[in-house]
């Protein structure tokens, strides 16, 4: 299988909006959860700033990430109705997202990851990770991260602001947010509300509307000690016609309702020698499902409960940085489609970032997991960085991991009649894969940037649907000989190969305009080990 994408970013910067300094220098980011220059990671990763997002045009968080390069979006419905990320021709559930380093990644089916429950004006980043990250940040992190990095705007004076949004398009389209700021030098809130609706263009017998809510609020302050607290909370609710969303039948009217909340809080303190971090998270997720009225809706509620500690020692031989953490979470779903079930997970992981000679940095990661599915697994990594003045040469090796979702599991195992449809698999394996990748940056005069990478990604167990008889399923108690069925299989060992070339530049048109453009190439080709059938 080959695919080819490409995608560019263009946009205007006036000069009396924001000031910003026409030389393209490396970004401060934190790839390990150790904050370092972006020529130093061994690493493929786009960063893009507040600035930069909001001459963005879109209307929800997934319409936005589709113009950064190098991602995927596959969007189902209007204004965010539902969408996948894939990076480097993974599977969607293979993208990790975080908000603020806490993973947010949903356990029922991985299609509401695109629900990030923040908006675009408290976003001060976007640090888009290209490949595994998986001995930090643990599973799921396997074609790559999308981590979502909100501001804190600490202001030498009182501040405040008030900010609004209205838009008006075509087929019922309306979008209308607004956001408050109220910040000083000790600490800093922020609340938003955000609404997008839309009648939808005409589908089979009916439309594609969607109506959703999003209401986000943020606190962070200053203590004593060199302490800093933040905690957010945000509720997100859709409303939207789901027609063959996940099927091919002529018979799906489907129509899906899916609210969820998030909680997240954060201890953090930074002095000469040490930073401390201590992040909690939460997620409460409602999938109610209505394949057609006749049909008893699927009524779904999962939860996710993650808690992240973790240190980094500076230390003075070789300008290093030690990163050491001990993560766990959490996962329930109550379903009467899936049932009752619990997953838990614990992981340990270190980091070294050092500098053995002047221009070479080298991060060595190595994590140990112990996971309620696949028990014990050890996840090393290595990045290596050579910087020669405007040129960086990396590489990076490395593991991961992705266990089956609560519907890759147990889709239909609770109904008392399934006649036909995707049947869940509770013995499915998990995921793994060895990603290599080796690439250099070039950092011109212009200034213009360009970031040219090869990877591979050799996968093992790789999970999908495949169409399988009555005879052959290894669970009948609620099946019918006559019914059509897909089952979820490990179906085969793929190994993936790509190249990838990002470019950007910055370029001064006038005294008050600036333009900034972004464009990417990413080829990918997948090929399977074993002869598949699969969905």
């Amino acid at each position: 299988m080959k695919k080819l994408m490409f995608s560019v970013l263009l946009f205007w910067t006036c000069k009396n909006i924001f000031a910003q300094s026409l030389e393209l220098l490396p970004v401060i980011i934190t790839e390990t959860v150790q904050q370092k220059k972006s020529r130093e990671t061994g690493r493929n990763i786009i960063v893009i700033h507040k600035e930069e997002l909001q001459k963005i045009p879109g209307n929800s968080l997934d319409e936005l990430l589709r113009f950064i390069p190098g991602i995927e979006v596959q969007m189902r419905g209007p204004a965010g109705a539902q969408s996948d990320f894939v990076i480097r021709g993974g599977t969607f559930q293979q993208v990790l997202v975080l908000i603020d380093g806490v993973r947010m990644n949903e356990p029922l089916t991985g299609h509401f990851n695109s629900y990030i429950p923040v908006l675009k004006e408290e976003i001060q980043r976007i640090e888009i990770i290209k490949g595994a990250a998986a001995s930090i940040f643990g599973p799921d992190a396997v074609g790559g991260v999308i981590h979502i990095i909100t501001q804190k705007n600490y202001e030498s004076k009182k501040q405040q602001r008030l900010l609004t949004d209205v838009k008006r398009g075509t087929y019922g389209l309306s979008h209308q947010t607004i956001s408050m700021e109220h910040s000083n030098k000790t600490s800093a809130l922020f609340l938003g509300i955000q609404k997008n609706n839309a009648e939808g263009q005409p589908l089979r017998g009916t439309k594609g509307f969607i109506k959703s809510d999003l209401y986000s609020g943020n606190f962070s302050k200053k203590l004593k000690g060199n302490w800093n607290v933040q905690v957010r909370a945000a509720l997100d609710r859709r409303d939207f016609n789901a027609q063959n969303f996940y099927t091919t039948f002529i018979s799906d009217t489907a129509r899906e309702k899916v609210s969820s909340t998030w909680q997240q809080a954060s201890l953090t303190k930074s002095t000469s020698t040490a930073d401390y971090y201590f992040l909690f998270g939460g997620r409460q997720l409602y999938d109610n499902y209505v394949f057609r009225p006749s049909v008893a809706a699927n009524d779904n509620r999962s939860r996710l409960m993650n808690i992240d500690i973790r240190q980094v020692r500076k230390l003075e031989w070789q300008q290093a940085k030690f990163t050491s953490g001990f993560q766990v979470f959490n996962k329930i779903i109550r379903s009467n489609d899936r049932g009752n079930h619990t997953h838990k997970h614990l992981g340990i992981y270190n980091s070294l970032m050092h500098q053995p000679l002047k221009g070479l940095f080298l991060t060595e990661g190595i994590r140990i997991d112990w996971d309620q599915s696949y028990k014990w697994n050890f996840i090393p990594q290595l990045n290596i960085s050579y910087a020669i003045k405007d040129i960086v040469w990396r590489g990076s090796i490395g593991k991961g991991v992705r266990d089956a979702d609560f519907t890759e599991r147990y889709n239909n195992y609770n109904k008392v009649l399934v006649t036909s449809g995707r049947i869940g698999n509770p013995v499915l394996q998990a995921e793994k894969s060895i990603n290599m990748e080796i690439g250099t940056d070039l950092f011109l005069n212009q200034p213009v940037q360009l970031h040219a990478t090869v990877f591979r990604r050799n996968q093992t167990n790789m999970i999908d649907w495949v169409q399988t008889k009555f005879e052959n399923m290894p669970r009948q108690v609620n099946l019918i000989a006559t019914g059509a069925y897909a089952l979820a299989q490990n179906i085969a060992n793929v190994n993936t190969s790509g190249a990838e070339i990002d470019v950007n530049g910055m370029h001064k048109i006038s005294e008050k305009t600036t333009l900034r453009w972004n464009t990417g190439l990413t080829l990918v080709k997948a090929v399977a080990a074993d002869d598949i059938s699969a969905i």
